[in-house]
């Protein structure tokens, strides 16, 4: 995961924050500077038929919200969807070097645009690094029991990383 001090946040990847830890604050640890664009936020607010993650996202006032929407480029919007492309116009408009999406073509496009590329699991990767207490094996699962995929592949690539596979 890039070492970086702001980020551009997609949706997915609070969401699964949230499912992992329960909060936001392991981003307030980790970075100076964490933008959520205007169409990110709408997204989390209107939170689904079960309203997850919206009380937390409110709560995490020192996320920086944008309130209004962007100006998106046709060529973003054409391959996804509104949040994943504002979060890519966001960083460009902002020269923010890196973004957090988690959907495979949202990170192949923000990389093809020159931007470096992080997601939910390389952040707890890295909370766990920087000493933040909880297990990763627990976290997956309260992802998982919430519904969000993650592959076997990168289940056990992020559980040996974390010191915590069968193998270790």
């Amino acid at each position: 995961m890039p070492e970086t001090e702001r980020i551009v946040i997609d949706a997915a990847p609070l969401i699964s924050l949230v499912a992992a830890l329960g909060d936001l604050k392991v981003l307030q640890s980790l970075y100076s500077q964490v933008l959520v664009p205007f169409e990110v936020c709408q997204e989390i607010l209107v939170g689904g038929s079960s309203g997850f993650a919206v009380a937390e996202f409110e709560a995490a006032s020192w996320l920086q919200k944008w309130s209004n929407p962007l100006t998106i480029s046709p060529l973003l919007l054409n391959s996804l969807d509104r949040g994943e492309a504002a979060v890519i116009q966001l960083a460009i408009n902002e020269s923010i070097q890196t973004a957090c999406i988690d959907e495979t073509t949202g990170r192949r496009i923000a990389k093809a645009n020159g931007l470096l590329v992080t997601g939910s699991t390389a952040i707890l990767l890295r909370a766990k690094k920087e000493g933040y207490p909880f297990f990763m094996k627990e976290a997956i699962q309260r992802m998982r029991d919430r519904g969000i995929r993650l592959s076997e592949k990168l289940v056990t690539l992020a559980l040996e990383q974390a010191g915590e596979s069968d193998e270790s």
